[in-house]
């Protein structure tokens, strides 16, 4: 009798214990998921809005804003460009990065500049249109023209990554982590709950089944 006191004692810890452990792992499943979940809140409704509009890009009429901006090198600094070599891809010189950063408000740092023997050429690319820059090396004449596509263009251009800098890659990397972890926790959450909800499979089931149909045969190679 004894005996048979110890064994069930002995279950009924076991029990406890596996109870405990359960809420423990479903404890740190659930910070887990609301931590990325709030990392990821953002990026997901900027990412999801954007995905709308570039899969309709071609119904959004863009009316791209052209503005031109010139400019006169000082002589000190025309000697200096025409010092260069004709033809190679160099960064612009400091001294002439920071007279264009001081006077015109446009920063060249880190950019290649394409050197001819007419002009010194400089694309300045940025997301949601587009810019460049061009100094004619006979006289210093500066010629900076900007386009800009709109709002919606930018975004865009922040959801592809087009342009944007390696801050914004690195961006883009974290909440991509954030993202998997938000996903595979979430289905952590339900597989554990899956017993008193008898739909959760066929629902992810019906996730997985209906992008693998339209691929298979709606969507043309």
């Amino acid at each position: 009798m004894r005996a048979r006191r110890v064994t069930t004692d002995q279950a009924r810890d076991d029990k406890a214990k596996r109870k405990r452990r359960r809420a423990l792992i479903l404890k740190q499943i659930y910070q887990w998921h609301w931590i990325s979940s709030g990392i990821c809140l953002v990026g997901m409704i900027l990412f999801a809005f954007t995905g709308i509009t570039l899969n309709h890009a071609g119904s959004i009429e863009a009316r791209p804003a052209v503005r031109m901006q010139t400019g006169q090198l000082p002589r000190d600094l025309l000697a200096e460009l025409q010092q260069a070599p004709a033809s190679s891809k160099q960064p612009v010189p400091l001294r002439i990065r920071r007279w264009l950063s001081g006077e015109m408000r446009v920063d060249v740092t880190g950019r290649e500049a394409e050197w001819s023997a007419q002009e010194l050429y400089i694309a300045l690319p940025r997301p949601g249109g587009d810019a460049w820059m061009s100094i004619d090396r006979s006289n210093g004449a500066i010629s900076f023209e900007v386009t800009d596509r709109g709002w919606i263009a930018y975004l865009n251009d922040l959801h592809k990554g087009r342009h944007t800098g390696s801050a914004w890659g690195w961006f883009l990397d974290l909440f991509s982590l954030a993202a998997i972890v938000f996903s595979l926790t979430g289905l952590l959450l339900l597989q554990l709950h899956s017993r008193s909800r008898p739909a959760t499979w066929p629902i992810v089931g019906l996730g997985l089944m209906i992008p693998l149909f339209l691929l298979v045969f709606l969507v043309h190679f």
